[in-house]
């Protein structure tokens, strides 16, 4: 029996048994709940079911080796993740994600940053605020407090997510005009065969506003600072490619001849696109607390970068 704390006041019972049987699959914790072994305050529920502070859980003992052990990360792996956190407080961390790592496992991935993040910080308690692509780099949030995690996620929701700057830096194709350009143009998210998700502007799509501006310029290309205020699918890529200026290294939604030359004669070997600043607020009052987070270049970004410059 396990009684609900007031951080955990509102959390799905899903996402509860997922904070409490760590390492435990999803569907496990579907299957426990839908079979009436979870019960709260006595009673069955349904995985959508909203916690309140003072809940009686009934969590049932589950072994997962029944559902496929899961193995933990490398030792080196995670030591490589401990130095890419470039803050932490008594609220949140904020970790410089590298390339190639998801956010969070799933569809064949055994491990992404939160779960990593968990085994890496076995006693805490973290929640992923919001999401990176996996081939994109930089600042991906994580709560350590549930009142943080509401707090953000509010940010992130209410004006389509004006309370929080979001900056990334993204590596175009091309000459982009001076000045600021701002993309608003709407995305819908579609399935290829596959189940892939592929995005295109369409009037019917989801309200999406995109801000690029020039930062310099390299060898005929552009580095361009890109403030979001909106957090679609695959957004800056899709708006880039609107302005007909695609990122570089972008396999996806790039120009295929231009990202064999730049792969073949500068290196650039994945999707130039990098959240590099995020600013925000939390709390009320005395403590109120503004942030302003920053994610250096990674290693292989700026070494491109100063080819470029060469």
């Amino acid at each position: 029996m396990v009684t609900v704390s007031e951080d955990r006041e509102g959390q799905r019972i899903d996402n509860f048994l997922l904070s409490q049987l760590k390492g435990a699959p999803k569907s496990l914790i579907y299957k426990i709940v839908r079979s009436g072994q979870v019960r709260v305050n006595g009673g069955r529920v349904k995985v959508e079911r909203k916690l309140n502070a003072g809940d009686q859980v009934r969590i049932p003992p589950v072994r997962l080796s029944e559902a496929g052990e899961s193995t933990p990360p490398p030792t080196a792996f995670l030591e490589v993740l401990e130095k890419a956190i470039v803050f932490e407080d008594d609220r949140l961390l904020a970790l410089n994600k590298p390339s190639g790592l998801a956010s969070h496992g799933g569809s064949g991935i055994k491990h992404g940053a939160i779960e990593s993040l968990r085994a890496l910080r076995p006693g805490q308690s973290l929640e992923l605020v919001h999401r990176l692509d996996r081939d994109t780099s930089g600042l991906l949030i994580i709560a350590k407090k549930r009142s943080a995690l509401r707090e953000l996620q509010s940010l992130l929701r209410e004006d389509h997510g004006a309370g929080i700057t979001k900056t990334y830096l993204a590596l175009l194709q091309g000459r982009l005009p001076n000045g600021e350009l701002t993309v608003k143009a709407p995305l819908h998210v579609g399935l290829r065969q596959g189940g892939e998700r592929h995005v295109t502007v369409h009037p019917q799509g989801k309200v999406a506003i995109s801000h690029f501006k020039v930062v310099e310029r390299l060898a005929g290309q552009t580095l361009a600072a890109v403030r979001i205020e909106t957090g679609r699918t695959h957004q800056i890529r899709v708006h880039a490619q609107h302005l007909n200026h695609p990122i570089l290294g972008d396999d996806k939604y790039g120009d295929e001849e231009a990202n064999k030359r730049i792969r073949k004669d500068i290196g650039l070997k994945r999707l130039f696109l990098h959240a590099a600043r995020l600013a925000f607020s939390l709390g009320e009052g005395d403590a109120r607390r503004d942030y302003k987070l920053e994610a250096p270049l990674p290693e292989d970004l700026n070494e491109v970068l100063g080819k470029m410059r060469g």
